[in-house]
């Protein structure tokens, strides 16, 4: 889309603190010289795993470098690093990591995630971006349970000028979805983000709080909600994983916004996500401010990520 583009360099800035942790890591295994063996492989399996990369992609991840030294492709350590790089590159399909449009009407963006995920200025910097490009905004404050996720969405939307939703406190959620919905289409706005209940995914009733939203959503705007983006903190680590999958069953997450990657050591859970969830990263938000938001690109995040 070219809303959220970022070079590599601002990338690899703002993942110093992830980039440090490998570069540590490996380098401690990999040092220039050493000879391949079992033992070498056995110790950079270990690493990558606690390195957040995954369980399931260290495994992938090993058998390929396996495979090359067999095959004489790699035949020191340091042409591991380089071999690691482009294979993780292969690793994601060509899905569309964009942010979906609809054909006609305002574009509906469900915003899901726990309390603490930064799923409210994760919604801020999706709306600053998409004002700044000429985009007639809406965002909906459906989490009525806290006042302070009311008014904190509140304050970013008069601070990045975009319009806003909002019941009392204790008001349905649903409801506020409905006059949402009926706004967008009154007012000709090119996007409606709506924020959600941000308790722990394992209560159910929430869950069901959750999809009872969706279907309002599908019933007032044909298509919608033509985006489900469920904010994860990166610095949660596994455990990211898990809320994912909790939440994938209820409202069908179409793509995920990984929060707080530059303020952790745990960037490599960006691969875990891609081989146990199969949900694209779409968005990564790289810091505090409203335009500290990337479109997550593979090839960037891996350069960044080893630089």
């Amino acid at each position: 889309m070219g809303f959220f583009s970022k070079t590599v360099q601002y990338i690899k800035e703002h993942l110093s603190k992830t980039r440090q942790k490998i570069s540590t890591s490996l380098s401690a295994v990999l040092t220039f010289g050493r000879k391949i063996d079992e033992q070498l492989l056995d110790e950079l399996e270990q690493t990558l795993i606690g390195d957040d990369i995954g369980v399931e992609t260290t495994e992938r991840l090993m058998n390929d470098i396996r495979t090359a030294w067999k095959a004489g492709k790699v035949k020191s350590a340091e042409e591991i690093v380089p071999f690691l790089k482009e294979q993780m590159k292969t690793y994601w399909p060509a899905q569309d990591r964009q942010l979906k449009r609809a054909e006609s009407g305002p574009t509906v963006i469900l915003v899901a995630g726990i309390n603490g995920s930064g799923k409210t200025t994760s919604i801020a910097k999706l709306a600053h971006i998409l004002s700044q490009n000429n985009k007639k905004v809406v965002v909906a404050a459906c989490d009525t349970f806290r006042a302070a996720a009311v008014e904190q969405l509140s304050i970013w939307a008069e601070r990045i000028g975009v319009q806003i939703v909002r019941h009392q406190q204790g008001s349905d959620p649903a409801a506020v979805a409905y006059d949402a919905c009926q706004a967008a289409l009154n007012r000709n706005v090119d996007y409606l983000i709506l924020d959600t209940a941000g308790r722990l995914h394992t209560q159910k009733h929430l869950m069901d709080e959750l999809g009872k939203i969706r279907g309002v959503v599908v019933k007032q705007i044909p298509g919608a909600p033509h985006e489900v983006l469920l904010v994860l903190d990166a610095t949660t680590g596994q455990n990211a994983i898990i809320q994912a999958k909790m939440f994938s069953e209820t409202v069908h997450v179409s793509g995920i916004f990984l929060a707080k990657l530059d303020g952790t050591a745990r960037g490599g859970i960006v691969i875990a996500i891609k081989d146990m969830l199969d949900i694209p990263v779409k968005f990564i938000g790289l810091g505090e401010k409203p335009e500290d938001i990337a479109e997550f690109d593979p090839d960037e995040f891996v350069e960044a990520l080893f630089a």
